[in-house]
């Protein structure tokens, strides 16, 4: 016990230094947290003044976290580095706070994918078919549809997706095509402009 207790003593004595800036840093980082919390429900405008008053704090008395400075001036850049939609979700209805919820979604999806096609990396399907891969994906997980349902689709609608999904297809295609062979490539698109400019 005796051994435990000068363990901790000395253990206490040499960190003595680190208490205050320690106290101090995480009161503001705390304070932080209670501000973007936002319990009194306050408009995004209002949560934006709070938090500047409290970051133009940090950064005038910053020094007094000493060893703890720097990892104070990196919150205070990654901060500003949000800063832009930060205060968003305060004015949208439903909107999150956080995109955690969405990244463990691709991050699922790009998962079952890989098991299904023995991939290593992400299928390149999933570039240029992803916005109606990835929705079709989402949605059959929350529900399920009939042919019934399917038939009520917006048909116009389906076929700009169609379109734009075959012209990242045909752009992939043609990225193949010249990393197969850059010369031939450039010289049939070379033959195309020649002719487009010669008189008919």
């Amino acid at each position: 016990m005796l051994k435990l207790e000068r363990l901790l003593t000395d253990a206490l004595n040499a960190t003595a230094a680190f208490w205050v800036p320690l106290r101090q840093a995480y009161a503001w980082v705390h304070q932080a947290a209670h501000i973007l919390n936002n319990e009194p429900e306050l408009a995004g405008a209002q949560v934006r003044r709070r938090l500047r008053g409290l970051v133009a704090a940090i950064s005038r008395w910053r020094a007094q976290a000493g060893v703890l400075a720097p990892a104070l001036a990196h919150f205070l850049k990654v901060t500003r580095s949000y800063w832009p939609g930060l205060f968003h979700c305060y004015d949208v209805p439903d909107l999150p706070r956080t995109n955690n919820d969405l990244e463990q979604l691709f991050g699922a999806h790009r998962y079952h994918e890989r098991r299904a096609t023995g991939r290593k990396g992400a299928s390149p399907a999933l570039v240029v078919r992803g916005a109606a891969r990835l929705t079709a994906a989402v949605a059959t997980r929350v529900a399920t549809y009939t042919a019934t349902d399917l038939a009520a689709a917006d048909r116009r609608a389906w076929q700009q997706l169609r379109a734009t999904l075959d012209q990242r297809q045909q752009a992939r295609v043609q990225q193949r095509r010249f990393r197969r062979d850059p010369q031939a490539y450039l010289a049939e698109l070379e033959a195309q402009l020649v002719k487009l400019l010669l008189p008919a």
